[in-house]
């Protein structure tokens, strides 16, 4: 997110005293209310949405987690640097093709059935090596003042025709917009991807960041922009400054543009501490963790414990979004294709 700022931050734990500072066990629990040691996260989430999941987990366990910031791609690629040295006990992302990276170099340990099992299998990758801990929508803003709803396109696809030249926007830098790419590739394979990248070169309005995006949408700059959803709800549930003009476009019908991005959570093999790794992820994918997205100001999906998400959004089943197993997007294929087509 173009907002976070890449600083290194301490979560604090508890009051000393309410904890018993014995070696982490490996029977450690999230839900017994009691915990020792410290864990370090490597977190490229939304910083308050971390925050919140992090201070309710120290509170609730007495586990102490230091919190280093970071984006998807940077923290991903410090992690394969670190290797077996890394100091990272849990890595925490916006988007799956992160996970999917530190995965394909053997650094993750397995998850903890108990957590997998509050994550629904179409919101976690299918090897297990990491779970889901919440979602983001694909969805077109577009300025409804100069573009009317039997306009808009029926699939994402269709910004490649050349009636959508100069009238469509997006931030291609940003992993965001990779992880849509990272979808395409995987649901229509590299010769479609490959074109429809082609012709966003010659078609699409380049900002840098989501938020910039939208905001030029909003201003009257370019007609639509391709981004995710929270963007808009979040600027909605402020002032809605940057969004007052904007109407919202699910393309659904398991189109690629319906594409539902998941957020990762994974334990590292290199955790000293891993009992204590997997609590958190066990936590922040149970009833108080994905409590905090809907009763929060994130806007993100709740994915874990039949928790519902935040009643602004449109539900999740109404998005109709197309299957794809977060374990095969592939970040590395995208940014070559991005970079062929002269988008990177």
């Amino acid at each position: 997110m173009t907002s976070r700022l890449h600083t290194s931050l301490g979560v604090a734990a508890v009051a000393a005293g309410a904890l018993a500072l014995g070696a982490c066990g490996t029977g450690a629990s999230a839900g017994n209310g009691s915990g020792s040691g410290s864990i370090t996260l490597y977190n490229a989430q939304h910083e308050t949405l971390t925050k919140e999941w992090v201070d309710a987990f120290t509170k609730q366990t007495g586990i102490k987690v230091t919190v280093r910031n970071g984006s998807d791609t940077e923290l991903s690629n410090q992690i394969m640097q670190e290797g077996a040295a890394s100091p990272a006990d849990v890595f925490l992302t916006e988007n799956s093709p992160a996970m999917t990276q530190v995965e394909n170099a053997g650094l993750f340990a397995d998850v903890d059935k108990a957590t997998l099992a509050q994550v629904p299998e179409q919101y976690r990758p299918s090897t297990g090596k990491w779970v889901g801990i919440a979602a983001r929508s694909t969805v077109l803003v577009y300025d409804k003042r100069k573009v009317q709803e039997n306009q808009l396109p029926a699939s994402m696809l269709d910004l490649a025709k050349p009636e959508w030249k100069g009238r469509w926007a997006a931030s291609p830098s940003g992993a965001d917009f990779q992880a849509i790419v990272s979808a395409l590739l995987e649901l229509k394979g590299e010769a479609v991807t490959n074109d429809w990248l082609t012709a966003m070169k010659a078609n699409a309005k380049v900002y840098k960041g989501n938020s910039t995006a939208m905001k030029a949408v909003n201003s009257g700059e370019v007609d639509t922009a391709l981004i995710y959803h929270y963007y808009f709800y979040g600027d909605q549930a402020k002032t809605g400054e940057n969004s007052a003009n904007l109407g919202t476009h699910y393309f659904k019908h398991q189109d690629p543009g319906a594409f539902v991005s998941v957020s990762g959570g994974g334990v590292l093999k290199s955790s000293k501490n891993a009992a204590a790794a997997q609590s958190l992820l066990k936590f922040i994918t149970g009833k108080a963790g994905q409590e905090v997205l809907e009763k929060g100001t994130s806007f993100e999906y709740a994915v874990g414990s039949d928790v519902p998400s935040n009643p602004a959004l449109v539900p999740l089943k109404d998005l109709q979004a197309p299957t794809v197993d977060p374990a095969k997007l592939n970040s590395a294929t995208v940014t070559d294709l991005m970079t062929k087509a002269g988008l990177l």
